[in-house]
């Protein structure tokens, strides 16, 4: 529209003119067919074209810097320096990029977690923890985060500055942010674990009680959401794991993250000569390392819990089956017997005569019998049904194999002893 509003003014025509090409060469004073002689004086209508091109390409050009500057995200930042100094200030993405000399998509945080380098920058994500790590200061962005505010403001700058419980401090200033990073995130992965693990114990112990004839909804429905909740602290365990083991198999990624060691010459010295950054580089990414790795494992042994105590679950709901079903059958042998020497009764209770109904002694005698013989078809049954569902004797055990039983008791002992680490005897579970 810009164009076809300019054209028309330049040629000194009418708004709407559609001219044509003949009709364009005729304006600028050329024959038709041929273009502008050299030397030629260009015409003024030629120049306030080409002035109108200028001008619309300046003008597209600025329209689309406006749109994409408005479209460009506003990251809230929370910088921190080597002295715990800390100061607030809201940044666009592409000012922020630009400044820190990254690319667009460096700060795109597409993963959950992600440890990477650019440009002598740190790049991590860690959940809803977003930072920039350069060798002067860290830079936290979109730090308005509920799940992060005590930290951040309570605990951080305490740390970066000295007074916190790293292990770094000798170390220049990445090594104290990375290890206060990765410190708050095994933190919170622990504080999840330690809040499941009296739950789903305490929910175990009530599902594993044999006095139960049934079991209860309620309990399972809170075993089943802290189940789910134990999955996802899994997948977040593995995924830290994997994230820090990709480090500790390239040894390039670690040099790239001792960033003073190629800006500071005194570093780069110390480096060669004493202290080797990147071994501790390494060490450190390793202590963490271990510690997600003791976390899975205690995961996995809740895991293990549930699985034991869910079949366990199912023994005694089969139990109780087996003995409500055995209960039916015991009826259903009494009802036979009575029904099968009933029929005594019935034979009398027709309405035929017989000298037998004179003597009086005949009710008491015919009735004994029917309850005699009952009595004893079914009792008769009864033995019949206990030696059918009787256990089969167990298998002659080897002399060789017998030996064998000291070791396997210290296995259940040592089975034993983990289980009441987690508030749950394996002994109490087998018995039940």
């Amino acid at each position: 529209m810009l164009r076809a509003g300019l054209l028309p003014r330049a040629l000194g025509r009418p708004r709407g003119w559609a001219g044509g090409g003949s009709r364009l060469r005729t304006a600028l004073g050329l024959p038709p067919g041929q273009g502008r002689p050299a030397g030629a004086a260009v015409p003024p209508c030629a120049r306030g074209l080409r002035w109108a091109g200028k001008f619309y390409q300046h003008a597209t050009t600025e329209a689309s810097q406006a749109t994409l500057a408005s479209v460009s995200p506003v990251f809230a930042v929370m910088k921190l320096d080597k002295e715990g100094n800390t100061t607030y200030f809201e940044k666009k993405k592409t000012e922020l990029y630009q400044e820190l000399g990254l690319q667009a998509r460096d700060l795109r945080f597409q993963h959950l977690m992600s440890i990477a380098t650019r440009n002598n920058r740190i790049i991590m994500r860690m959940e809803f923890l977003k930072a920039v790590i350069t060798p002067e200061f860290l830079l936290i962005l979109d730090y308005r985060n509920l799940n992060l505010e005590h930290w951040l403001f309570n605990e951080l700058a305490s740390q970066l500055a000295g007074e916190g419980q790293l292990v770094t401090y000798s170390l220049p200033f990445e090594f104290r942010a990375i290890e206060a990073i990765l410190q708050y995130r095994i933190s919170k992965l622990q504080g999840r674990l330690n809040t499941l693990q009296p739950q789903i114990l305490e929910t175990l112990e009530a599902l594993v009680d044999p006095k139960l004839l049934s079991v209860d909804r309620s309990k399972l429905h809170i075993l089943l959401q802290n189940g789910k909740s134990l999955s996802e602290l899994e997948t977040d365990l593995k995924v830290f794991k994997e994230t820090i083991l990709e480090i500790l198999d390239e040894e390039e990624l670690i040099e790239e993250l001792c960033l003073s060691k190629w800006t500071d010459p005194q570093v780069f010295e110390e480096s060669t000569s004493g202290i080797d950054h990147a071994e501790e580089m390494e060490l450190l990414l390793e202590n963490y390392y271990r510690q997600a790795e003791d976390l899975a494992n205690e995961a996995r042994e809740l895991r293990v819990l549930i699985d034991d105590s869910e079949s366990i679950v199912f023994i005694n709901l089969d139990s109780h089956r087996n003995v409500m079903m055995r209960l039916n059958l015991q009826l259903t042998m009494g009802t036979f017997s009575l029904s099968l020497f009933g029929l005594i009764g019935v034979a009398f209770g027709m309405n035929l005569e017989s000298s037998l109904e004179e003597d009086p002694r005949i009710f008491w005698l015919v009735t004994g019998i029917m309850f005699l013989g009952s009595g004893l078809i079914w009792r008769r049954l009864l033995s019949f049904l206990g030696r059918h569902l009787e256990p089969p004797l167990p298998p002659h055990v080897h002399a060789g194999l017998k030996k064998s039983q000291p070791a396997a008791g210290r296995v259940e002992i040592k089975n034993h002893l983990k289980a009441e680490t987690f508030g749950l005897s394996r002994s109490t579970l087998t018995n039940q």
